[in-house]
């Protein structure tokens, strides 16, 4: 059995461009993978492939089978069976279920001789989602265009965080559609850790009331989760931000954790 660790990400940055003409929006962000992970456990199945999920509430239709549809054009994986043990929230910007099917393709060399090249991971990669590629290259990296071009930067002095989702659940698809309404500029990289977010223009008033609620808690810093509902707060050490977690979990029916920046090799090891 391979079992690997699936890390959350927050956006340090995010500023959406306007859609092409295929509906599709361009970004400039920032990633960080932090220390809040799901659990990826794959075996070898005496029959047909199978993908078993603690949370009931997944699709059917989901990025692991989709990544599996799109491995098996490339490469001859014997019957898998892949369960997965969700920590990550659902519908909370924090990038889950990309992380789960980078996962997947990170352990294909692992699971078949007949392996697949880097690049056919990386193209399978960006058509399961945006974010994908970046759960590939881990750690803190600077992306463009629909989340495909990347740029790996140095692994920061590591810093501590509070991550808390309200009841609010926000649907990439609806976000993207009210950013639209929007008049708003495309923002170029900040020179400095300046933190961005366009997304929190139209974010549901729990994620900007929790966002005061961290600063009220002494967070330096805090933003809302790419497009939501989460957001995390950062704080200057762990005793802070576990103070911080108590306090707030109450509050958002225990939905709070404390996690910190994970370097490259971290966020990469299986």
């Amino acid at each position: 059995m391979i079992e690997i660790a699936c890390p959350a990400k927050v956006n340090l940055f995010l500023s959406v461009g306007p859609p092409d003409d295929a509906g599709m929006h361009p970004i400039r962000t920032v990633f960080q993978a932090i220390s809040l992970f799901d659990t990826l456990r794959i075996e070898r199945a005496p029959g047909r492939t199978a993908i078993e999920f603690e949370d009931e509430a997944v699709p059917e239709d989901n990025t692991l089978t989709k990544t599996l549809r799109l491995l098996a054009e490339v490469a001859e994986l014997p019957p898998l069976h892949l369960t997965v043990i969700k920590r990550i929230p659902s519908e909370a910007g924090l990038g889950g279920a990309s992380s789960d099917a980078a996962g997947l393709l990170r352990a294909v060399p692992l699971l078949t001789r007949s392996r697949a090249s880097e690049f056919e991971l990386s193209e399978i990669a960006r058509a399961v989602g945006a974010d994908v590629p970046f759960f590939l290259v881990g750690g803190r990296a600077k992306a463009e265009g629909y989340g495909e071009r990347l740029t790996p930067l140095e692994d920061p002095i590591p810093f501590w965080l509070v991550v808390a989702q309200p009841e609010a659940r926000c649907s990439t698809r609806e976000a993207y559609a009210r950013l639209d309404e929007i008049q708003r500029p495309w923002r170029e990289f900040p020179l400095a850790d300046d933190l961005h977010n366009d997304f929190e223009l139209v974010a549901p008033e729990e994620s900007l009331a929790l966002k005061q609620r961290l600063l009220d808690l002494n967070a330096t810093e805090a933003l809302l989760c790419g497009s939501g509902s989460a957001v995390f707060g950062v704080f200057p050490n762990e005793p802070s931000a576990e103070r911080a977690r108590r306090a707030v979990a109450p509050e958002v029916g225990g939905k709070a954790w404390v996690s910190r920046s994970l370097t490259r090799m971290e966020s990469l090891s299986l």
